[in-house]
């Protein structure tokens, strides 16, 4: 498998690229807007041709690019089914995997971060979305967001993989790139270490998070797949533009 780690400062997400070396078709997990040329280049660079974009939730600090995506290359939108977007070429179901050429995605329905959030496992890795970050999990305090419930999948559909599967998060502010279940099992101060339940909920009670500031343009987006939404105020009809993409699309 073609394995690349793609980081856009913007937002501090991580896009991954997924190829298969024999029919040279490739996949993005978490795409953004902004960076759509960067990714195609290293696509193309690669010598692969686009055939996928995969999400892990409708995100809600950033737009993905998997319209634009479309738009250039004939690539397919997948989501999870659970979404109900109208916009996605490919419904995903947890389980059921994605399967593209040597390169298989097993999706994992891994609510808490938000309802339908899917974390995918490829050989030995898996990428976790926001449900599981490295010493740190998503947030819970909206989209229908559940603390318990991501107690539950973290340690239900994540932390039951092999010690030495690698974590590949949908973020990261402190420059890391990857974990491990064992550590994270182990040390994450949120979810590790023998944490109960309780001791989760009162540490997410405890976060006292800002309100997302690009939450109410991002979520109307990413719910059409990547159309930046009208009526955006001026710096976010500047992050559009920057994105070459007008707010009208």
């Amino acid at each position: 498998m073609i394995f690349r780690q793609l980081v856009e400062p913007l937002s501090n997400t991580y896009t991954y690229l997924l190829g298969c070396e024999h029919t040279k078709q490739a996949l993005l997990i978490d795409p953004v807007l902004p960076a759509w040329e960067r990714d195609l280049g290293v696509v193309r660079e690669l010598g692969l041709k686009l055939a996928y974009t995969v999400e892990t939730h409708v995100h809600a600090d950033h737009i993905t690019s998997g319209l634009r995506l479309k738009r250039e290359t004939g690539s397919r939108i997948a989501v999870a089914a659970l979404e109900g977007l109208a916009c996605a070429d490919v419904a995903i179901e947890d389980g059921q995997p994605l399967v593209m050429g040597a390169v298989t995605l097993e999706p994992r329905h891994t609510p808490g971060h938000t309802a339908a959030h899917m974390a995918y496992v490829a050989g030995d890795k898996v990428f976790t979305g926001d449900a599981l970050l490295i010493d740190g999990c998503g947030r819970t305090d909206f989209q229908n967001g559940d603390a318990r419930a991501l107690y539950r999948s973290v340690h239900e559909r994540l932390f039951t993989l092999p010690d030495d599967q690698l974590v590949y998060p949908g973020h990261d502010y402190h420059d890391r790139r990857v974990s491990t279940i064992a550590q994270e099992r182990t040390r994450n101060p949120r979810l590790g270490g023998g944490r109960t339940p309780e001791e989760f909920l009162a540490i997410m009670r405890e976060l006292r998070l800002p309100y997302p500031r690009f939450i109410d343009y991002a979520v109307p987006g990413n719910a059409a797949c990547g159309e930046c939404p009208p009526l955006l105020p001026p710096q976010w009809q500047e992050y559009c533009e920057a994105m070459k993409v007008s707010p009208q699309g």
